[in-house]
């Protein structure tokens, strides 16, 4: 027989999160759920209040599936409120940051496409900024 294209994820009940740290600010946890493959990388990924990715890019651009709670997310331009049942779409090669509002948590199944390049952290100012109620 031999070897399968499927991927099948068992994921662990009750094993913790990996907590996410220096491309983040604040506290955040990331489970794998397909590791990358074929340039395809999904996880999912909480984020406590406030907490927030640095700037980032996707060179196959990136999926955002939010899935919980309320987070932002930003590119050059400014921010866009975003809700549990919301889908985002962030092109290839666009600088962007993502992560939870303010006042709340946030979960969101990310996928990405390809490598991704990191860059500085969103400042406090920036976030603040652009979430607050008259942001943008």
């Amino acid at each position: 027989m031999t070897e399968s294209s499927i991927y099948v994820n068992r994921t662990s009940v009750g094993v913790p999160s990996d907590p996410v740290s220096g491309t983040f600010t604040g506290e955040a946890w990331r489970d794998v759920i397909v590791p990358r493959r074929d340039g395809i990388n999904v996880a999912d990924v909480f984020f406590t209040p406030c907490a927030r990715t640095d700037w980032h890019t996707h060179e196959g651009g990136q999926l955002l599936i939010v899935r919980s709670g309320e987070g932002y997310i930003g590119d050059e331009h400014g921010a866009h409120r975003v809700a549990a049942g919301d889908t985002v779409w962030t092109p290839p090669g666009i600088r962007h940051w993502h992560g939870a509002a303010p006042d709340r948590t946030f979960l969101h199944t990310a996928v990405s496409i390809r490598g991704v390049e990191w860059s500085d952290p969103v400042t406090d100012g920036e976030y603040a900024r652009w979430t607050a109620p008259d942001g943008n």
